[in-house]
């Protein structure tokens, strides 16, 4: 049961981020989910340095994300559902992580997700006659999902879930330095600024210790 549920929410959160995506400015959708991983970290947080991490983490990925409050309604509440299902990841994750068969139930979850979201397969008849257009959705299927989830999976049984919500911070980042690298986008100072917030949040709160985590493999 908690392995089913764990794949759909996993599911439902790729499906609604995309969903956000195409109606919304990246930097906006993605700002806006990241609300989910801040509200679990928040709950998992005790201490005034916690919360001093999280306010630079926060105030990082908001000046990388470069808000834009423009946009369809529609697209505001499809990243709304993505930020509450990427903490519903988190939660549910973490314990999947913890009982020990992490990538079992990853497998499983994915599997229920499957069936349960088939029927949004109906509308995609296009793609099937189009190999290439295939090939790169199988492509990001893997690239999106089963290699990173399959690694969180991994992460979780060494981490407690707020110290991992705050490392999720390291995505804007991440996709700021792929995009100068490969597209060759130089950040502006506003997005320099926000990289350093990001990475000395996440430095402050991973140096913390003595959290409760699962035993490691």
């Amino acid at each position: 049961m908690l392995a089913g549920t764990f794949g759909v929410v996993t599911a439902l959160m790729n499906v609604v981020y995309y969903e956000a995506i195409a109606r919304l400015p990246l930097g906006t959708a993605t700002a806006i989910e990241f609300v989910g991983p801040v509200l679990v970290a928040a709950i998992g947080s005790r201490t005034k340095r916690d919360f001093a991490a999280l306010t630079l983490v926060v105030v990082g990925v908001l000046a990388i994300a470069d808000v834009q409050w423009s946009g369809s309604p529609a697209g505001v509440a499809f990243a709304l559902a993505a930020a509450a299902a990427w903490a519903g990841y988190i939660v549910l994750g973490k314990k999947v992580a913890v009982g020990g068969n992490g990538i079992d139930s990853l497998a499983v979850g994915f599997t229920v997700a499957t069936v349960v979201l088939s029927p949004l397969a109906l509308g995609t008849g296009g793609v099937w006659a189009e190999p290439d257009l295939l090939l790169l959705g199988i492509g990001v299927g893997l690239l999106s999902t089963v290699v990173p989830y399959g690694l969180d999976q991994v992460v979780l049984r060494r981490v407690g879930q707020a110290r991992f919500a705050v490392l999720l911070a390291l995505l804007p980042v991440t996709a700021t330095l792929v995009g100068l690298v490969v597209l060759g986008q130089v950040p502006a100072l506003t997005e320099a600024l926000g990289i350093l917030a990001v990475v000395g949040g996440v430095l402050l709160r991973s140096r913390r210790s003595g959290e409760t985590v699962g035993e490691p493999p």
